[in-house]
């Protein structure tokens, strides 16, 4: 198959699913084509059957805002006919499966007819998509999709609630490539973040206000006034400040390290004890679960697909938003014994193999191929 992904190519859930998706379907045989704005963080390497194509957007003082979905279905239609593309799959509905809709249109126009398959990723349905500014070219593309996917059921059930969907969605998990080595390639040194007597214990994220990054620093502080730790915060975004602020005010700055965006995230976790994600609402969690694949137990809120990925006394343990008192409570229970914690450890690792990359990657494999034969 010739697969189009259309994709936002940060370093959010939904951009690095998409392109561990794209990657490993062309590992399959299948031909891919990227079709985004700059190429996708997770995209280092092209391959014969990895192809990108960049969405450029002329700059004209007569718009206010530059029509971004305009140049995309445009680029869209343009790539479909030159490479003779057999479907495509956009991540996010807004704005992608509205302009894949139009691009479907002009190639219909054209006498050629594609499927194209939306998923569904979080925040374009619960925040974004629920504006009312959007709401209804949101349903509108949802609808107009041929096939529909959901990243967790919680998103699922979000998403019939919050819009009027006529259209079945089959929910496909995020997942996760294991690396069954476990080696650290190019190690940083364990010494360099924490002495050998002190837990390490990290948080992942894009600090946004619903990843409750307070919530994330008053736990750590009370976990370290019981066992000696240190916190690996990774990532960046309008939050950082405040956090860093917060870490002088409980005298623990020099107990914290604040990343930033960083291109070694494997190997902070492959170092990491604990994983901290008390978000306001997660629509899957795949931080935690890339951190529960190396290993590491994770105290996180119940909200959202949380509880479809960390399992409670199992992989962690889960709480209601904003009670720090138990999360540390958890935290503390998970690595004040070195026993417990490698039972943990190893059952973490257990659950992260039911959403696996070589058991998720063929569901939407077969998704693909029946919506190209529904078509003929």
């Amino acid at each position: 198959m010739k697969i189009a992904v259309v994709c936002y190519p940060t370093f959010g859930g939904s951009g690095v699913v998409a392109t561990e998706l794209g990657l490993e379907m062309a590992r399959r045989g299948h031909e891919i084509h990227f079709i985004t704005y700059r190429q996708p963080v997770r995209l280092a390497l092209l391959s014969p059957n990895v192809h990108y194509h960049e969405v450029n957007v002329p700059e004209y003082p007569l718009f206010h805002y530059q029509p971004y979905e305009l140049a995309l279905s445009s680029k869209l239609v343009d790539m479909v006919k030159l490479h003779k593309i057999d479907l495509l799959h956009v991540h996010y509905a807004i704005p992608h499966a509205y302009a894949g809709y139009m691009a479907k249109q002009m190639l219909k126009d054209e006498g050629i007819t594609i499927p194209m398959v939306t998923t569904l990723h979080g925040t374009d349905i619960t925040l974004v998509g629920n504006h009312p500014f959007y709401k209804t070219a949101v349903t509108f593309s949802i609808n107009k999709s041929d096939k529909v996917t959901s990243v967790s059921q919680s998103l699922k059930d979000d998403t019939l609630r919050l819009f009027n969907i006529r259209k079945e969605i089959e929910v496909i998990p995020n997942f996760i490539e294991l690396n069954n080595d476990n080696s650290i390639q190019n190690p940083c040194k364990r010494s360099v973040m924490a002495q050998a007597d002190e837990r390490i214990i990290t948080h992942i994220s894009n600090f946004r206000k619903v990843k409750n990054i307070p919530d994330v620093i008053q736990i750590f502080y009370l976990i370290q006034q019981k066992v000696k730790a240190k916190l690996m915060m990774v990532g960046d975004g309008p939050e950082r400040a405040k956090a860093e602020k917060l870490c002088e005010e409980l005298g623990i700055s020099d107990k914290v390290i604040f990343f930033g965006n960083s291109n070694e995230i494997n190997q902070i976790l492959n170092y990491s004890d604990l994983f901290l994600l008390p978000s306001q609402t997660e629509s899957f969690g795949l931080a935690a679960l890339e951190a529960m694949a190396c290993k590491v137990p994770v105290i996180s809120s119940n909200s959202g697909g949380l509880r479809e990925v960390n399992i409670q006394g199992v992989s962690g343990y889960l709480s209601d938003v904003g009670n720090v008192i138990e999360m540390a409570e958890n935290g503390i229970k998970i690595i004040s014994n070195d026993k417990n914690l490698l039972e943990f450890k190893n059952r973490a690792l257990e659950v992260a193999h039911s959403f696996s990359i070589e058991k998720i990657v063929p569901l939407y494999e077969n998704l693909y191929k029946k919506a190209i034969n529904d078509l003929k």
